[in-house]
């Protein structure tokens, strides 16, 4: 083979293999989006962006919820009693009703998706109305809202009566940790930041 035809073969390769390394960045990049997008989905997304919205509330952190507190299973109920996406207790669902100016929905109702997010998210905003600090808010919608009223007045637990600087409950603290992890990766994936 002449010295041309062996340069000109060379270069070939090496494009071959640069434009196989760039296709397989492409590739990879795009199947780690999948993966991410599969990991962290958006179901619901209607009602999500409706009651958050209406609610003054960030979706993202709403789909955060969501994803901890039932992994998009709209017919769980927890040993507790905790009905649906959200996890809404029925005493709860009673309370928000009466807020909302509506009928009590019943554990069967709160299992539909849409009635689920709409009373979680008026939870989370009477709530954030009640508490301001959004960890505190995820410390009550976990613990419930006497315990971090009692922590707040607690000052091992808070030393402002505002904000908890330690959660006594550990699945309490577990469960603010992954909602604010998953709320972040929703708002990196799906708004931009």
């Amino acid at each position: 083979m002449s010295q041309k035809r062996y340069k000109i073969r060379k270069s070939a390769v090496a494009i071959a293999l640069t434009l196989l390394i760039i296709i397989a960045g492409f590739v990879v990049y795009f199947s780690g989006k999948a993966i991410e997008k599969a990991t962290y989905p958006m179901r619901y997304r209607e009602y999500v962006e409706r009651y958050a919205e209406q609610n003054g509330l960030d979706p993202a952190l709403v789909f955060a919820v969501i994803k901890t507190e039932s992994s998009f299973r709209a017919d769980v109920v927890s040993s507790a009693g905790a009905v649906g996406l959200m996890q809404i207790m029925p005493s709860t669902a009673e309370k928000l009703a009466k807020r909302l100016g509506e009928e009590t929905p019943s554990a069967e109702e709160l299992k539909d998706p849409e009635t689920n997010i709409k009373y979680g998210c008026a939870m989370l905003a009477w709530m954030r109305g009640e508490f301001g600090s959004m960890d505190t808010v995820l410390a009550a919608y976990n613990a419930g809202w006497g315990n971090v009223k009692k922590w707040l007045a607690d000052e091992a637990y808070s030393s402002d009566g505002v904000t908890l600087h330690t959660i006594p409950f550990k699945e309490t603290e577990n469960f603010v940790g992954r909602v604010n992890l998953a709320a972040e990766k929703y708002r990196e994936i799906y708004y931009g930041g």
